[in-house]
Order: C-alpha cells, then structure tokens, then sequence
C-alpha cells in the first residue's frame, strides 16, 4: 500500500473547512493533505482547514494567480505515490478514498475517477440544469471515454501526472486537457461509480453570473479540443440531450465561444507555458 496525498485547491471558498473535515474522517486515511490556495485565499480560512484535519498532516502552498496556476504549481510539490483531488466545496464519505485509489494499487489503473451527488436538491433552475448536466457526463460520457473525467474526483499515480503537468493556459479545462493526453500516452483510465462525492450545489448567483461562468467554461472546453485535435470527433458525437430549457441557451452559446476560442488559442498556443512557485509565507 503506497502513500497519497489530496489535494484541494482553493480560492476563497466556506466549503473548504468542511472538505478537510470530511477528509480527517475517511477509512483510508490519507498520507497528507496539500491544500493549493491562490494569494486571494483568505489567511482565517487557511487556518481552519488546517486546524479541520485533525492529526492529518495538512500544508497549505500559496501562489500567485488562480486556481488552475495554484493547482499546476502545487503538483510539483506532490511526493506520495498517488495524488488524489478533491474539490473545496466537495465532502466525501468516509469509504471514497479507498474505493478511488484501489484499482492504481491494484495495478489496474494509472489513473481513476468517480461522480457526484448534491447534498441537498436543486433549488433553482439553474442548479436543476446543472445537476442534469452533471449526470448526463457521468451517465453518457464518462463510462464512453474517461477524458471527461471531471479533475475534482479523481486520483492519478503522481510520477507521470506530474510529467504530463497542467496547462494554466486551459482554465475550466486543464482536467480534460491533461487526461486526453495522459490516455493518448497509454496510461489507463477506470471510471469507479461506488467512489462517490457529495457537492454543494450552486456557485453562480443568477441567470447572468451562470451565463458568464458557463461561456468561459465552453470557450475553455474549445481551446482543449483545438489544442488535442478533437474538435472534429466532439462534433460527431453522440449524446442524449439535457431536457432542461437552459439548454438551448448554451447551445446559442457555443458557436460564439468556438470563435472566441480559435482566436484565443491562436494567440496562447506559443506562450511558454510557466508553472508558478508557491509565494513565500509572509514574515511574523
């Protein structure tokens, strides 16, 4: 049995307490927890994740920038043998983690992934949409291809993540982007269903703040499949529509964020790409 460490990264979100806590309590403990906060994290809120994870070892590394930078930066801090990411407004039950990491120990797997469940129902239109959604991946396209694995469930032999890296040029879409690349490079992916996490619903506050976060996520999500030469294949697929009416919002969406992502992926794609190191803590 190897050692693993979770990690979570973080901006500015309540939730986070509660993550560590839920982690403290899990069958198969984990060896440490890397929390991976941006420098927007606020210092209290640090404190108490830290103080939540009881006699789990709990480090917090800061970096400049976003999540995504934090979370490219904080896995060169990784030194266990599997990394396992848990999302900061998600809490798992106390069998998730050895249920996720039995097939990469078991020798089955380079890296696995597991779903979501709400904790309480939606209450908004909007989070009934994305609770949909949410379903639709893990019923329609995750069993089909593992590459949509959502990054906050999933937990992946660190050595060759850490080599494959994220791409902070992808935010919203790094999880795509790197699982793509670790399955074209050979590594096996397992979809392991019992290995559930529950999330807190919501996040967008109104139809506006929803449309926004959804286009930048659609722009993302393009960026990937021009950077992995997929766009062709993700226009053929086949999946059954969300019944939900917000759906013919976001596929009103999409051509404009094609677009945008064309442009933006010409003007990124010869960046350098530069994984940020953590800031140092500020002096007492």
């Amino acid at each position: 049995m190897g050692s693993v460490c979770v990690e979570i990264a973080v901006r500015d979100d309540p939730h986070l307490v509660d993550a560590v806590r839920s982690l403290s309590a899990q069958r198969r403990r984990p060896d440490r927890i890397l929390i991976a906060a941006s420098t927007q994290s606020p210092p209290a809120l640090l404190t108490a994740a830290v103080a939540a994870g009881g006699s789990i070892p709990v480090e917090v590394a800061r970096f400049p920038r976003g999540v995504v930078d934090a979370r490219a930066g904080a896995q060169l801090l990784v030194r266990e043998d599997v990394t396992a990411f848990l999302d900061s407004d998600e809490t798992a039950p106390p069998e998730w983690l050895e249920r996720l990491v039995a097939p990469i120990e078991a020798g089955a797997a380079d890296f696995t992934g597991g779903p979501t469940r709400p904790t309480r129902p939606p209450q908004t239109s909007i989070e009934r949409y994305m609770a949909l959604l949410e379903r639709s991946i893990y019923e329609d396209l995750v069993p089909h291809g593992v590459t949509y694995l959502p990054l906050q469930n999933t937990a992946w032999r660190t050595v060759p993540l850490t080599r494959l890296g994220f791409d902070p040029r992808l935010p919203f879409a790094e999880d795509h982007d790197v699982e793509t690349r670790a399955s074209r490079a050979g590594l096996r992916g397992h979809f392991v269903p019992e290995a559930w996490v529950f999330h807190t619903p919501g996040g967008a506050a109104g139809f506006t703040a929803w449309a926004r976060k959804r286009y930048r996520y659609l722009v993302a999500m393009a960026m990937s499949l021009l950077k992995n030469d997929l766009l062709r294949e993700r226009l053929g697929e086949r999946r059954r529509p969300v019944r939900h009416p917000l759906r013919w919002v976001e596929a009103a969406m999409k051509p404009f964020a094609l677009v945008q992502a064309r442009w933006r992926w010409s003007r990124v794609r010869h960046w350098r790409v530069v994984i940020e190191a953590p800031v140092p803590p500020a002096p007492n």
